[in-house]
């Protein structure tokens, strides 16, 4: 499968997941989701679990970027960590896995240039997108050829924690795109309308959004804490 073949490319990708402590995780959710987010004009759906996706492509014709999130213990790596979440999102019928492509060990102690082997062997159908979280991460990544990379783990991932895509003008973005050449997604922290914009303004291939469209509790959170300054704000004055 080529990439452009889907229709991505400067568009919008809607991440529709709500994890099993949040109150809208459902498969039936997550597709009507998927769904609104067709209607809006998104161009892809981003879904973690096989059966969210399968209950999202049953509800819109959209590529998707499959994941699955599962911990092992106490190991750092959760996005598609091994080859049995990779077989459950073929088995979908996904167009793309996501998974963490970040140098650290994963819970079957496979090194992610074997992994991406494996993949490529058993699934070529499959198009990848690497999960990262620093401008060497997305190097290597695009050494292992990957269709895809995006900034989705920065500020998750131990060595990058606190940091936010969005700062001081896109500044770590600007920098992956400046050395990686392998088109770029970017992800994570994305909050509003004007910040996906300026992300293509600056060159991306495209912008996934998820929390600031399909996690109501989020998007409540912003909305109380912005209101909460102003409230403090307003009783230093007095």
């Amino acid at each position: 499968m080529e990439l452009d073949s889907l229709g991505l490319q400067h568009r919008l990708i809607v991440s529709c997941q709500a994890l099993p402590d949040e109150p809208l995780h459902s498969s039936f959710i997550m597709g009507r989701m998927a769904l609104a987010a067709k209607q809006g004009g998104a161009a892809g759906i981003r879904a973690n679990s096989a059966e969210d996706i399968i209950e999202i492509r049953q509800q819109v014709d959209l590529p998707v970027i499959g994941i699955v999130k599962r911990n092992y213990g106490d190991h750092p790596v959760f996005i598609t960590p091994t080859m049995k979440e990779i077989g459950e999102l073929a088995a979908t019928g996904c167009e793309i896995v996501a998974l963490d492509a970040t140098q650290r060990p994963r819970p079957d102690g496979m090194k992610l240039d074997e992994l991406v082997r494996q993949i490529r062997l058993q699934y070529p159908q499959l198009l990848l997108m690497a999960d990262v979280s620093t401008v060497e991460e997305g190097l290597a990544a695009e050494q292992l050829g990957f269709d895809l990379i995006s900034a989705t783990l920065v500020g998750y991932t131990e060595h990058t924690q606190g940091q936010k895509v969005y700062e001081h003008d896109f500044a770590i973005l600007k920098e992956m795109l400046r050395q990686i050449k392998t088109p770029f997604v970017a992800e994570g922290n994305i909050l509003t309308p004007e910040m996906a914009a300026r992300c293509l303004e600056l060159g991306v291939y495209t912008v996934v959004v998820g929390g600031a469209i399909t996690r109501p509790q989020q998007i409540t959170e912003r909305f109380i804490d912005q209101m909460n300054r102003i409230q403090s704000a307003s009783v230093v004055r007095e």
